[in-house]
């Protein structure tokens, strides 16, 4: 078989896959703090059809080595974690981050994962959950008295019960941040888990060093752009069809050799 036809069939394969990133991209451009992703790729082993050359004598120029390609292949579909745009809600219960760190989630299972959607809300219990239902950590409770929650940008959570004009600071938000949060796990539901590649989390509070402040009343946005993701589809377009014609034209070069023996 002609190695053509392979080599642009991981071209076609690569851009595919290449489009359905950038299908989910654009499929969530109003999810809260999605963060946009990117499909990185790598080309394939490549044949040697001759090894380095010497050009008369040792001291005159060394030819390099004439090698073919043999196609590329994805090697990484990384997250971008760039901020998003922050929107205002003018919900007390949305909290966005600005800058570094996660909202730590406890999952029915125990397990901990990982958020930046902060679209807060009240259990039947009087706990802070996530949209989903999900204890946010270190389990704030609110009284079922409380007029009114503050959150501050440090992350201290206050009430105010009843007629009562006192705050009464009732627990602080904390969060978690990570060497390299590309290397998270997303689970979907907005939520991301640890893994090897991640790093183990580095707990703190809002504005510790190298941890971002709240922003109560706020939400973040997507950070996916539609002008890019709009023109990365079309080059995705144009590149998968440039490699259905260098398909075709090996296809019709096998069949003129073919027809040398009728």
């Amino acid at each position: 078989m002609n190695p053509a036809l392979r080599t642009a069939a991981t071209g076609m394969l690569a851009q595919q896959i290449r489009t359905e990133v950038i299908a989910n991209n654009l499929a969530n451009v109003n999810t809260s703090a999605f963060k946009r992703s990117r499909a990185h790729f790598e080309d394939l082993l490549y044949q040697t059809v001759q090894g380095p050359s010497i050009v008369g004598t040792p001291d005159n120029n060394t030819m390099p080595s004439i090698q073919v390609g043999r196609g590329t292949h994805l090697s990484a579909v990384q997250r971008l974690h760039a901020q998003g745009p922050v929107e205002p809600t003018s919900r007390p219960l949305d909290v966005a981050i600005e800058g570094d760190g996660f909202f730590q989630v406890q999952t029915p299972n125990g397990q901990l994962a990982y958020t930046r959607d902060g679209s807060f809300g009240i259990s039947d219990s009087g706990t802070l959950i996530t949209s989903g239902g999900y204890t946010v950590l270190p389990g704030i409770r609110i009284p079922t008295d409380a007029a009114n929650v503050s959150i501050s940008a440090t992350g201290v959570v206050s009430i105010t019960a009843g007629n009562a004009a006192d705050v009464q600071e009732i627990g602080r938000i904390e969060l978690a941040r990570f060497v390299n949060p590309t290397g998270l796990e997303a689970v979907g539901e907005n939520l991301l888990v640890e893994t090897p590649a991640s790093g183990a989390a580095i707990t703190g509070f809002p504005q510790d060093e190298g941890f971002g402040r709240l922003l109560q009343g706020h939400l973040e946005g997507s950070n996916v752009e539609i002008v890019q993701e709009m023109v990365d589809m079309i080059t995705a377009m144009r590149a998968y069809e440039i490699n259905s014609k260098a398909i075709r034209n090996a296809e019709e070069m096998m069949q003129i050799a073919n027809g040398l023996i009728r």
